[in-house]
């Protein structure tokens, strides 16, 4: 990139797009599903688990992701492997647009799910790593309205595109090359962390980062109060370093947080939209179009939790949104426990349980995760988490169909709700406040209290 003031939101921005790619590929698929149904025949009992790995498959290629991201970026750096990522969002589209059976579709997805694993990880610990203090809140939540923005966008797209005729769904799914390339190419023009410079031995060049960044004064402080917390605050890196003591709150923190946001049903919600939608009583295309109407809500939410962020502080946020999802999926449940199901109430209900989460779980969590971890174990912990929160997701999302046959849509809702209030109480009991401290000071603080 080339020398002078460094721009942090153009940067913040950039690598959020990473967020975007991943949004798109999570949820495009729920547009897919009635298609893809049909081209690979997926009738029967079997047909229903067939159908759920095929839509969880993103997810099972997410863990591999999480698993091995951050590794990869303590070893090359974050920025190296954000540019691996959208490498294989590229491939990924291309291959799952071009299947022709239904083990190189699964395949495809597994190879966007390596990508989905290693952006939503990597993503929020660069911008963290880059952002001062007082913004970072705000900068680091770019990541999830990216996330979001992504999301919104696949309904929009599965809806314009879902009258093309029998290959409908591979321009759904072969779209998404277009802002994987401009991703790349993006990347090429920020810098590395500076955090991992500094690991790396590489004080001067991070100090010019942190010189962009924040001016001269700022960057020397800052540089010098990393450099204490690297040397006299050391544990063992790596994933050994995660079996110390003093990290045991903080991973029980980050292991809870990465349980609770994918157990409640977000992802379940996302990917199956249109199927839910007429299963409450509408035509496919009615339930397109209420897709649409989520996603929009999604993106507005988000700009709410970026607002309120670093001013009203993480807790809080993440207090009043989970209550909100709790309820929501209540009325949800009850909804569909009617004999004549009310599906206005449902997408009213719907509604309510995203926007909840867009001003909770969905942004405050990474950016929780991108804070509290201590400057040498930041990547092998997150990846940790990551991994976890993959594992809950693609669980979730392949056994949805089965729940719904099986347990039906009321108590398959229900048992989300019951999910929702123990976060609550999880949140309540257990997570910090973290809103205007540096790094290092959290660092400090976490690292010095008892689990």
């Amino acid at each position: 990139m080339l020398q002078g003031q460094l721009n942090i939101a153009f940067v913040a921005l950039t690598v959020a797009l990473g967020g975007f790619l991943l949004g798109f590929d999570a949820t495009v698929i729920s547009g897919v599903v009635p298609f893809i149904k049909e081209y690979f025949s997926l009738t029967g009992a079997s047909g229903d688990l067939k159908l759920g790995f095929a839509v969880s498959s993103l997810g099972w290629g997410a863990m591999a992701g999480n698993a091995i991201a951050g590794p990869l970026s303590d070893r090359f750096g974050r920025r190296r492997v954000l540019l691996g990522t959208a490498l294989l969002f590229v491939m990924s589209s291309l291959l799952a647009a071009s299947a022709t059976s239904f083990p190189s579709f699964v395949a495809a997805r597994i190879v966007g799910g390596l990508a989905v694993g290693g952006a939503i990880l990597i993503a929020p610990v660069y911008i963290a790593e880059i952002a001062p203090a007082e913004k970072r809140g705000s900068l680091v939540s770019l990541n999830q309205l990216m996330i979001v923005i992504g999301i919104s966008a696949s309904f929009f797209s599965n809806y314009f595109l879902r009258d093309l005729g029998d290959h409908n769904w591979r321009y759904m799914l072969g779209v998404q090359m277009v802002p994987a390339l401009l991703y790349f190419t993006l990347l090429c023009f920020v810098p590395e962390s500076p955090r991992w410079l500094l690991l790396k031995g590489r004080d001067e060049a991070a100090l010019q980062v942190l010189r962009r960044v924040a001016g001269e004064q700022l960057a020397r402080e800052n540089l010098q109060q990393i450099q204490r917390s690297l040397t006299t605050k050391a544990v063992s890196r790596g994933f050994r370093g995660l079996l110390n003591s003093r990290v045991r709150l903080i991973m029980v923190i980050a292991l809870g947080l990465a349980f609770f946001q994918q157990i409640t049903g977000i992802n379940a919600i996302f990917y199956y939209l249109p199927t839910i939608f007429a299963q409450a009583g509408g035509g496919l295309d009615d339930a397109y179009r209420q897709a649409v109407m989520v996603g929009v809500v999604n993106v507005l939410m988000t700009f709410v939790a970026i607002w309120l962020i670093d001013k009203l502080g993480r807790k809080p946020l993440l207090i009043m949104g989970i209550a909100g999802m709790a309820l929501s999926l209540f009325a949800i449940s009850w909804a569909f426990s009617q004999e004549s199901y009310n599906a206005r109430l449902v997408l009213i209900a719907i509604i309510g349980f995203v926007a909840s989460f867009a001003i909770s779980l969905g942004p405050v969590m990474w950016v929780l995760l991108s804070e509290i971890f201590p400057n040498e174990q930041r990547a092998a912990a997150i990846s940790v988490a990551g991994f976890w929160n993959a594992l809950t997701s693609a669980s979730v999302t392949m056994i949805f169909p089965w729940a719904l046959s099986t347990l039906g849509s009321g108590g398959t809702f229900l048992a989300f709700g019951l999910f929702a209030t123990a976060a609550l109480l999880f949140v309540v009991l257990l997570v910090p406040e973290t809103k205007g401290r540096t790094l290092e000071q959290l660092e400090n603080d976490l690292m010095t209290a008892k689990a």
